[in-house]
């Protein structure tokens, strides 16, 4: 099974780039009409109308600020406005923590309780803090024999598994950090549980089960 995690899953404001697997995109906000000779208003043109990022500061320094955030912090962040909220969940925001050496990876925890039912921690090894993950779907919550990998340093992978009434599955969820959310991604072709799986150069591969 391929997994695409290089697709441009942000939309910026006008004048910031973002990363698209090797390809810059820039004004990403804005979407190319079907007639470009007619003169129309630019989406981009009512955002010069907008508050900056930070007050007082251009966008590119605002934004060399918040990159330097802890990754602990970030979920915070997320909440300030919406246009904080467009740029955290962006490609263009880790890119940049990326090519700094800032990412701060995580430890990845699952704990399972005395009734059968799973949750997930996330650890920080450079401030030494736990924090919980959103509840797993429902689907999950009781799961056995289902595989976990992290792709692309932000995205925890749940693929498989055995439903104690529905049998084995083929549902591929996956949490990611820059939402804070669990997400579906697309169905594995067979039904599999208690499989082998790797990941190589960013792509989850199964076999067995």
């Amino acid at each position: 099974m391929y997994v695409d995690t290089t697709s441009c899953l942000c939309r910026v404001d006008t004048g910031l780039r973002t990363v698209t697997g090797t390809k810059l995109c820039l004004r990403p906000d804005i979407k190319h009409s079907v007639h470009p000779t007619r003169n129309k208003p630019a989406r981009g043109d009512r955002s010069c109308n907008q508050s900056p990022l930070l007050p007082g500061l251009p966008d590119d320094l605002a934004i060399a600020c918040l990159i330097r955030v802890p990754r602990i912090e970030h979920r915070k962040l997320r909440l300030v406005c919406k246009r904080w909220y467009r740029l955290l969940i962006g490609n263009f925001f880790y890119s940049l923590r990326k090519s700094l050496g800032i990412t701060e990876e995580w430890i990845y925890v699952i704990k399972r309780d005395r009734d059968g039912k799973i949750s997930w921690h996330a650890f920080d090894p450079v401030y030494q803090q736990w924090q919980p993950l959103p509840p797993v779907p429902k689907e999950y919550s009781g799961a056995l024999g289902f595989g976990c990998a992290v792709l692309n340093g932000c995205h925890l992978y749940l693929f498989g598994g055995k439903d104690p009434l529905k049998g084995s599955m083929r549902r591929v969820i996956f949490y990611s950090t820059r939402t804070n959310k669990w997400h579906r991604a697309p169905d594995m072709l067979r039904r599999r549980n208690f499989f082998g799986s790797c990941v190589i150069n960013n792509c989850l591969y199964v076999a067995g089960g």
